[in-house]
């Protein structure tokens, strides 16, 4: 399995990114995808999950209202947009999955991790 994050990025307060990542060399077809990020001298913190399907998604109480999770299956690819952006969501991002199991917001359960994709909120 092959993760691969883009779209981070300096941006002022109150602004937006779209992060994307492209996910491939897997077949199953019943499973979590995720958003986890890292803060400077922070532990891992989820964001957001999306099920394979689409239809059920999933926001860490910081976010939710804010960001908003999506994927083109056609295309093997995530989404993370990002609109009123703070300093306190200043991290490395990291596109994580595809995870089959219940608890799809510990991101220690995630086997497939992206390398990562810084975002600065500042002024």
């Amino acid at each position: 399995v092959q993760v691969v994050e883009s779209g981070g990025g300096l941006v002022q307060p109150g602004g937006s990114l779209r992060l994307s990542c492209v996910v491939s060399g897997f077949t199953s077809s019943s499973y979590y995808m995720s958003w986890v990020r890292q803060a400077p001298g922070k532990g891992l913190e989820w964001v957001s999950s999306i099920y394979s399907d689409g239809g059920n998604t999933y926001y860490a109480d910081s976010v939710k209202g804010r960001f908003t999770i999506s994927r083109d299956n056609a295309k093997n690819t995530l989404y993370l947009q990002m609109n009123s952006l703070k300093s306190e969501d200043t991290a490395v991002y990291y596109c994580a999955g595809p995870y089959s199991g219940t608890y799809y917001y510990t991101p220690v359960l995630y086997d497939y991790w992206g390398q990562g994709t810084q975002v600065t909120v500042s002024s």
